[in-house]
């Protein structure tokens, strides 16, 4: 694959907790690169569907999926390394769905659907550990708050979602989808990422 699909992204190579082997900036991606990343889009998709922290509160399943994309986007430093992993991640729902295994509701999958994605977007002008941090942080209330609005609709149009009626359920969804959001960035980029300001050349790849 060339490197030019997926170059690498040298903000997250000089502050990644966790590497693989280290390859000149434009090497194209590797066979083990790519099993990587959908391993761990696979890893995130089980916590998701198959995992359950029982915290009763809305939006929380985005703690089980932002974790293994960041460790992705640690060992496997590239721009575009996110939608791979999302990738992934949309496969292996597909299949645990379709074999009747697990439960979980549409905002759960659009936020597993969206996360890579949408951290792939944030990354694109980081050019830091602070910045990393933010893009995170960013990354996590919008996946999280798309998931938010496919319940709200779904509740409003009568479509499914369960539990509470729209309106007794809104207030607190509003306030809990947004800190999970929020926490999921925040505590994936810590455990993947070091806090690192120094500047680094624009990635011109």
């Amino acid at each position: 694959m060339s490197a030019r699909l997926l170059p690498q992204h040298s903000a997250l190579t000089t502050a990644g907790r966790f590497r693989l082997a280290a390859r000149p900036a434009d090497a194209p991606i590797t066979s083990t690169e790519t099993l990587v990343l959908l391993g761990c889009g696979i890893v995130a998709a089980v916590g998701v569907l198959l995992l359950e922290f029982k915290l009763k509160l809305p939006g929380h399943a985005i703690l089980r999926a932002v974790p293994p994309m960041a460790l992705g986007l640690s060992l496997v430093p590239r721009r575009g390394s996110g939608t791979v992993m999302g990738l992934g991640a949309l496969a292996t729902a597909g299949v645990v769905l379709g074999a009747g295994w697990g439960e979980t509701g549409y905002g759960s999958l659009v936020s597993l659907a969206l996360i890579g994605p949408v951290l792939d977007l944030a990354m694109r002008s980081s050019a830091g550990g602070r910045r990393i941090y933010l893009s995170f942080l960013t990354a996590g209330i919008l996946a999280n708050g798309a998931a938010l609005a496919t319940q709200a609709g779904l509740k409003y149009f009568g479509g499914g979602g369960g539990g509470k009626p729209l309106a007794l359920w809104l207030p607190q969804a509003l306030v809990t989808y947004t800190a999970f959001g929020a926490a999921a960035g925040l505590l994936s980029a810590a455990i993947c990422f070091r806090w690192n300001d120094r500047q680094l050349e624009p990635d011109t790849a």
